[in-house]
């Protein structure tokens, strides 16, 4: 049996891209959030600063590993979460996720325009578009006015048509089988 060794090691290289591009992950299969943290993580291991913002997410920061493992052990990772101790649907709306939706797109337009990040995720922003909780139109704004090495991701179902114009990568994560459909239901560690 052959032993495989893997050795890790953080590079200080926080060179900026040249150009930054703007990728959404969309659809109804798994794996939007899931393949934005794995970008995050490769962005990490070369020495990047990355922001994640998820909206209509929220809980006391116990529930989703990657919220627990970002304090552990990813120092150039900040997760901040907007949103209630649920998950939000169109016929469930209620005025605080409003609130909430608000209070994040704030921050990601300061840390937008700040300089300070080379990678900014907006998990579960087209969710926030689709119920009209943030417009179309300030979204655009601001991708199209962001720094030039800023790489961006928007994820989330229900990606609005003028977004997808707009990006540069655009893919539709698309369920051919799920365990749900078995009863299976989401699993910490797996699922967050």
């Amino acid at each position: 049996m052959n032993e495989i060794r893997i050795s890790i090691y953080r590079t200080e290289d926080t060179t900026l891209l040249e150009h930054g591009y703007i990728q959404i992950y969309t659809g109804d299969g798994k794996g939007k959030t899931t393949a934005s943290l794995g970008l995050a993580l490769r962005a990490l291991g070369h020495g990047w600063k990355v922001l994640v913002i998820q909206f209509t997410k929220g809980d006391s920061g116990t529930t989703y590993g990657e919220i627990a493992s970002a304090g552990k052990f990813l120092k150039n990772l900040e997760v901040h979460q907007f949103g209630m101790d649920r998950v939000v649907y169109k016929h469930n709306v209620c005025m605080e996720d409003y609130k909430e939706a608000k209070k994040g797109w704030e921050l990601a337009k300061q840390a937008i325009q700040s300089g300070e990040y080379q990678l900014v995720i907006l998990d579960e922003l087209n969710i926030c578009v689709a119920m009209n909780m943030i417009k179309v139109s300030e979204v655009k704004d601001v991708l199209l006015n962001k720094p030039e090495s800023l790489e961006i991701v928007l994820t989330g179902r229900y990606a609005h048509p003028e977004l997808v114009a707009l990006a540069h990568l655009v893919t539709e994560m698309k369920p051919i089988k799920h365990y749900f459909d078995m009863g299976v239901m989401a699993r910490q560690g797996i699922e967050y």
